[in-house]
Parts: structure tokens; C-alpha cells; sequence
């Protein structure tokens, strides 16, 4: 969109509107092919000189003979080549269609050579901001021909500035992801460790704990925290139970006393004076089951 040819009545402008939603649609597929079938063909060429290698050498025999075409489509699965190596093919191909065209440009327009570079990238990328617009003067020498050169350089530069712009945007989000992931990298340390810090006077199962870790690209829970976990599945490991805090090991304690004994713990001086203490946990029992007997004998 220049901006020489514009709609001018209210029929127009409707029809525009409506014409542009499908035209647009199929033009951005018609570029999204064009890159498949760009990289299709890097990766048949890729195969096709891997497999004159091997012919060389003498590891393939040179009779034989691709099998289907939906197989020969299916082998060149594991050929596609690399996003950096597709990015450097469109950018030369852009470079040298925009030198092709602006050879074109500069004699029959009378722009100079840069003027008519930019005029290429401003076409190409579809900006169009209509400072320069080309077959604007009302004769030219051989002036079919020279249309039909412009739509054809207009056309391949546009398919192959589109497709480098999708292969730019696939690296960026490639760099981000990077980035971010060592800035992650860097964090979680540190995050993991307050947040152990302030969990750690929780008793919470080995498993529970391990999906804390789990990382965004390996899902696997990071060895720190599998250090000493349990092998056999049961519920705590002896790290986590150990981990717990004294309130819950007082708690624990208290309930296990009370079972044993079958009713709330007392602390009574019979046990003092016979020479037994608390203790805890199972020493708490075993002591106030030998302060009982020492009390009844």
C-alpha cells in the first residue's frame, strides 16, 4: 500500500475491507508454503549430496533407486537444515534480488543506486511508506516489460523478506528462551534455598518435596534434594523426618506416650524420685513403663 491508487467511493472502501481479509489470509499462507518449500528443497538437496558422497566412497550402490514418493517425503524428515543455515540463504537471496532490482530501478527511474536499495526493503517488507513508488511516470521504454519485471522482483523479494523475517523471529525466541534460562539457572539456587529455609520446619513427603525441583526443560528433580530420599516408597524419608521441627517431634512424642500408656501423659515425681527422666519418643516409653514397675515393686 503506496498510497497512489486508493478507494474512492463507499462501494470501494466496503469492498476493500473485505477483499483485504482474504486476500491477506491467502497471501501470508501463499509466504508460509513458500518457506516449507524452501527448506523441502534444502533438505532434499542436503540428502541428495550426502547420498553422491556415499556413492563415492563406495557405501551405496549407484542403481539404486528411491522407493514412494510419500517415503522419499518421510526420509527427508531427518534432513531439515539447521534455522541459522536457512536464515543465511534468504538473507543472500535478499541481497541479491534488492541489487538485481535496484540495477533495474536506478537507470529507468533515475534514482540513485541507494535510494533504490531502500526502495527494495521498503517494498519487500511491506512497509510502503510511498516517498518512492516505482511506474509512476506515464512512459517508459519497453514499459510491459518493465512492469513485468517489477511485479516479478516484487514478488520473490517480498516471499523471501517475509520468510527471513520468520526465521528472525524463530532466533529471537530462541535468544529469549536462552536468556532466560540462564538467568533461571542463576535464581534458583538461591530461591530454592529460601524457600527451604522457610519450609523447613514442615514435614512433607519425598515426593511432594521433589516436584518443587523439577525443572521446565529436563523434568527431572535436581540431585540436591534427592540426596538420602527414599528407595523402598515409603511416605518420609528419614531427611524429611529429621527436617521436621521440635514442636511436631513434641507432638509426636505426646501421642506416642499417650498410646502407650493409654492415657494422657502425667508428669509425676515418681518418676524423678525412682531416677527415670522423659527422655524422648520411644525413650519416653520405655521410661515411664520402667517408672510404673519400679512404683509397683
Amino acid at each position: 500500500g503506496f498510497g497512489m491508487t486508493t478507494p474512492a467511493t463507499v462501494g470501494g472502501k466496503v469492498f476493500l475491507i473485505f477483499y483485504g481479509l482474504i486476500g491477506c489470509a491467502g497471501t501470508i499462507l501463499f509466504f508460509n508454503l513458500f518457506l516449507e518449500r524452501l527448506i523441502t528443497v534444502i533438505a532434499y538437496i542436503m540428502k541428495s549430496c550426502h547420498e553422491r558422497q556415499l556413492r563415492r566412497k563406495g557405501v551405496l550402490p549407484h542403481n539404486g533407486r528411491r522407493g514412494s514418493r510419500t517415503s522419499e517425503v518421510d526420509s527427508l524428515a531427518g534432513w531439515k537444515p539447521s534455522v541459522y543455515y536457512v536464515m543465511l540463504i534468504l538473507c543472500v537471496a535478499s541481497i541479491i534480488i534488492s541489487c538485481c532490482a535496484s540495477a533495474m530501478y536506478t537507470p529507468i527511474e533515475g534514482w540513485s543506486y541507494f535510494d533504490s536499495l531502500y526502495f527494495c526493503f521498503v517494498a519487500f517488507s511491506t512497509i510502503g511508506f510511498g516517498d518512492l513508488v516505482s511506474s509512476q511516470s506515464m512512459k517508459y521504454e519497453s514499459q510491459g516489460l518493465y512492469r513485468f519485471g517489477n511485479f516479478v522482483f516484487i514478488l520473490m523479494g517480498v516471499c523471501c523478506i517475509y520468510s527471513l523475517f520468520n526465521v528472525i523471529s524463530i532466533i529471537i525466541k530462541q535468544s529469549i528462551n536462552w536468556i532466560l534460562k540462564k538467568l533461571d539457572c542463576r535464581c534458583c539456587t538461591r530461591c530454592q534455598r529460601k524457600l527451604f529455609r522457610s519450609r523447613r520446619n514442615v514435614v512433607m513427603p519425598g515426593n511432594v518435596r521433589g516436584q518443587r525441583d523439577v525443572s521446565i526443560e529436563t523434568d527431572a528433580v535436581n540431585e540436591s534434594d534427592t540426596d538420602g530420599r527414599r528407595l523402598s516408597g515409603e511416605m518420609i524419608s528419614m531427611k524429611d523426618f529429621l527436617a521436621s521441627n521440635k514442636v511436631s517431634l513434641a507432638i509426636m512424642q505426646k501421642q506416642l506416650s499417650e498410646t502407650a500408656n493409654g492415657c494422657p501423659r502425667q508428669m509425676s515425681s515418681n518418676g524423678k524420685q525412682n531416677g527415670f527422666s522423659g527422655g524422648v519418643g520411644a525413650l519416653a516409653i520405655m521410661n515411664n513403663r520402667l517408672a510404673e514397675t519400679s512404683v509397683d515393686r
